[in-house]
């Protein structure tokens, strides 16, 4: 049987995934492409996370797709919704009908010889082939096999109830029961009002504090702008009033970080007066996006909190019992169900083994070229989303970029784009600016970035509109023709 060929493979069908589709088949209506997902649903994060509470920590307005706008009342948006979204736009444009469900890409080689990626996909029934012109990576940066657990102490000998916010049990009654949450990031700030709501007590245990900013749920300022403006036009408007907000916030927190806490503390305090509780529970010793912000919508932990049914404590774990938590300060909190909301493992290109020309790629040792292709890697490129915006604003702008790259292949006649570091020394950083604990863990796992462009990935959306949106394409990049054959097969000796 004939290996099936593609023009364009998309790794992953959820908001990335759709939104790479949506843009391909806009720009290049002439491409053969589909969608690969390891899973038997659309919707990545947003299917595969079904732990209570969850929702989105970016305002809608900003994580939804710029060519089919949120239109829901709520800014920050419960799970359903937003899964219910990412099937809607795939629906609404013939996406859905490009998605191979139950297909794991587990390898991919490239051959310079005939300039193309052969893929191998793993499926239950068995392992499927293809090839394709360009592979591009949707498929986020963390594991969808299980989340981070760190060495804690006993943790073996809990009796009651443990769980993975990434693995929660759809049968699992917290309803008078006693829970402990282990942690203090997005997840756990998530679960504990919800959790709070039936249990008989949430404490959310934490070694330090997390920076909190406290929202609300539903966007005033984005109605009235509705309301009033045309049809498409606040939308738009809407959308650039939260990147411009966001944005200036953010460079507040990076250039005058004590105005910044000052500000942040101010929010907290309304709910938390006691200057001491304000300094131990909820003053980080990092500086504001040092690492994420954690969304706090409508005040909901707060007021969880005041209502005695949920708590804070900052302490280290010394042992973990039958029956609950010791804590190094001499206090134990009994628990019926312990969650590990302790992070991510993160992993790069989908954990899909990498080779070209039979020599293996490892993610860790390459730089990205403007946040989207690999040093030496030929017509391949990745999705990664902003730390300090909404994932969908970077996603849409890689997607742009990948359809830039190959209308310039098209307009040059080339079958290959590779990009090359330049000759001299060049500063390798981490290729995402955080001091959080699962980036720490990435550092050897994730690409690198330089310090100028086209190495470089910003975290500046206007700034990445103006460069990958309008900077040279040929750059650092090589092209190369497809290569030629000779009669009898096989492809010339150079220089032949």
């Amino acid at each position: 049987m004939e290996t099936e060929h593609l023009d364009v493979l998309i790794v992953g069908a959820g908001l990335s995934g759709v939104g790479a589709a949506y843009r391909l088949q806009t720009e290049h209506p002439t491409r053969s492409y589909a969608i690969v997902e390891a899973r038997d649903a659309i919707g990545g994060t947003w299917d595969l996370f079904r732990y209570p509470g969850i929702r989105s920590d970016s305002d809608m307005f900003t994580l939804g797709y710029p060519f089919r706008p949120w239109t829901q009342a709520k800014s920050i948006a419960d799970g359903g919704a937003i899964l219910q979204y990412v099937r809607d736009t795939a629906a609404e444009f013939g996406i859905d009908r490009r998605i191979r469900y139950g297909r794991k890409v587990t390898a991919a080689s490239w051959s310079s010889a005939d300039a193309r990626w052969s893929v191998e996909i793993t499926t239950a029934s068995g392992t499927e082939h293809l090839t394709c012109d360009f592979l591009y990576l949707c498929s986020g940066y963390y594991s969808y096999e299980g989340g981070h657990i760190p060495d804690i102490p006993g943790l073996g000998d809990f009796a009651g109830d443990l769980v993975h916010p990434q693995k929660w049990p759809e049968d699992l009654d917290v309803t008078g029961r006693r829970v402990v949450v282990i942690g203090s990031g997005a997840t756990a700030v998530t679960l504990v009002p919800s959790l709070a709501e039936s249990a008989a007590h949430v404490t959310m245990l934490q070694r330090s504090p997390t920076w909190m900013t406290i929202v609300p749920g539903t966007d005033a300022a984005a109605d009235a702008l509705r309301a009033r403006l045309p049809a498409g036009v606040g939308d738009t408007v809407v959308r650039w009033k939260n990147i411009l907000v966001t944005q200036a916030f953010y460079q507040l927190c990076k250039h005058a970080p004590g105005p910044a806490k000052a500000l942040l503390r101010s929010g907290i305090a309304r709910f938390q007066p006691d200057p001491e509780v304000l300094d131990r529970d909820y003053t980080p010793r990092y500086d504001p996006w040092d690492q994420r912000l954690c969304v706090v919508p409508d005040a909901d932990l707060f007021r969880a909190i005041r209502k005695e049914r949920a708590s804070v404590v900052t302490d280290r774990i010394a042992r973990v019992t039958a029956r609950g938590v010791d804590l190094e300060s001499g206090r134990t909190l009994d628990a019926d169900i312990l969650v590990t909301a302790t992070g991510l493992e993160v992993v790069a290109c989908g954990g899909i083994a990498l080779d070209v020309d039979g020599e293996p790629v490892d993610p860790g040792r390459t730089v990205a070229y403007r946040g989207a292709l690999l040093s030496d890697v030929p017509n391949m490129a990745m999705c990664i989303g902003y730390v300090n915006a909404s994932w969908t604003l970077r996603a849409d702008i890689t997607a742009r970029y990948v359809c830039r790259l190959l209308a310039r292949m098209d307009a040059r006649g080339a079958a290959v784009a590779v990009p090359r570091l330049p000759d001299g020394p060049m500063e390798l950083r981490p290729l995402l600016d955080l001091s959080s604990g699962y980036v720490r863990r990435a550092a050897d796992v994730l690409p690198k970035q330089g310090r100028r462009s086209p190495w470089v990935l910003r975290q500046n959306y206007i700034a990445d509109r103006v460069t990958t949106g309008l900077g040279s394409i040929d750059r650092d990049m090589e092209f190369r023709r497809r290569p030629a054959r000779r009669p009898g097969g096989g492809v010339p000796p150079p220089g032949a």
